[in-house]
């Protein structure tokens, strides 16, 4: 029972803790290097949350963050 029930507690917070790692990208960083380290962070954390890779994750985090603030510098 205690599997099941921690099973089931993990699966309802790592949706939340997601959303939180995709909001650090709102902290594009100054600097192409800062974006990438930020967006990294926030995809290696998601990855490991959600069970996916981290590696994966932090690739497709840093590329994204970088693409995003260059392509609205205003927003960041």
């Amino acid at each position: 029972m205690q599997t099941t029930r921690l099973h089931t507690i993990r699966r309802g917070i790592a949706p939340v803790l997601a959303l939180l790692a995709f909001g650090t990208l709102a902290a594009c960083g100054d600097t192409i290097p800062e974006q990438a380290l930020l967006g990294g962070g926030a995809g290696a954390l998601t990855g490991a949350v959600v069970g996916g890779s981290v590696v994966t994750g932090a690739a497709v985090g840093a590329a994204g963050n970088v693409v995003y603030c260059q392509a609205y510098p205003g927003r960041c």
